[in-house]
């Protein structure tokens, strides 16, 4: 029973490879996306990918990568200079949503999962702004 409780959302996902797979497979989504991909200076998503999955990887108990390298995650403030209205809320959650179901996960990790994305997202709204 302990080795159970002593494990975390990271390991029992699959670790580094489940949340690589989930932003690479969310980035596709976003490369194409009229406007998602204005928010990102970089015209390689790829590191926009590589610190979303370091955020995942250490808010679900791996390696705190993330704050080492870039400190406090401070979402709201790192979203402020963007747009960031209900529709371009909803776009996240579509291609997030995409990502999510390759990743073949339980039920149960699948739902905590999401719960969590759709309230980070709405979390980021911050107008209502067409």
């Amino acid at each position: 029973m302990s080795n159970l409780l002593s494990s975390s959302f990271y390991a029992e996902v699959g670790g580094r490879p489940t949340f690589e797979k989930l932003c690479v497979e969310f980035y596709k989504g976003v490369a194409d996306d009229p406007v998602l991909k204005p928010m990102y200076p970089e015209e390689d998503l790829g590191p926009a990918a590589e610190r979303l999955t370091m955020f995942l990887e250490q808010y679900w108990g791996g390696p705190s990568t993330y704050s080492e390298q870039r400190g406090h995650p401070r979402l709201r403030m790192r979203h402020m200079p963007f747009k960031v209205n209900p529709d371009a809320r909803d776009r996240w959650l579509l291609h997030m949503r995409a990502a999510v179901d390759t990743l073949g996960l339980s039920p149960l990790h699948e739902a905590t999962l999401w719960d969590y994305l759709e309230r980070a997202a709405q979390a980021m709204v911050n107008t209502f702004d067409e």
